[in-house]
């Protein structure tokens, strides 16, 4: 069940979304706090899932993955094992970052990042293609990524 959060609730979460291994001394000063309500409000926000987790984002460049590629995926049926095993696949491969399943002329969305052409084809031929139930997959490669946030919070 959740609750309207207030305007320092916002700020916090608008700063943990910027910076979260900001210490709460900072946190408390920047929204106005003193260090222990601001800490209350921190684990409060926790237990009640406003804040799901802590990560730390990592150049998938550097990382060896510099490509991001968009892939649209259509199903051959829709039925349970089908779904079943899809999801579990997508869970199992690291290059995929993200899935949604979607309506529309096709079945998932999912966000593939790569090493350029050569570690698409791949991903294509040796972990895609071998998902029992995809039947057709359309790509786009990504020029530059021009907002990339995690959350829709603004103080």
């Amino acid at each position: 069940m959740s609750r309207d959060l207030d305007k320092i609730d916002l700020k916090i979460l608008a700063e943990l979304q910027k910076d979260g291994r900001v210490s709460n001394s900072v946190l408390a000063e920047r929204v106005a706090l003193s260090p222990s309500p601001c800490w209350q409000r921190v684990r409060r926000l926790e237990a009640e899932g406003y804040i799901t987790g802590y990560a730390a984002i990592l150049d998938r460049k550097l990382m060896g993955a510099g490509e991001t590629v968009i892939v649209e995926i259509t199903l051959e049926r829709h039925d349970d094992h089908i779904l079943k095993a899809f999801g579990e696949a997508m869970s199992e491969m690291p290059e995929v970052l993200e899935v949604y399943l979607t309506t529309g002329e096709y079945d998932y969305l999912i966000k593939v990042a790569v090493d350029g052409t050569s570690g698409y084809e791949a991903f294509l031929r040796e972990k895609l293609y071998h998902i029992p139930g995809v039947r057709h997959s359309r790509s786009s490669f990504t020029l530059r990524c021009l907002k990339q946030t995690h959350s829709t919070v603004s103080a």
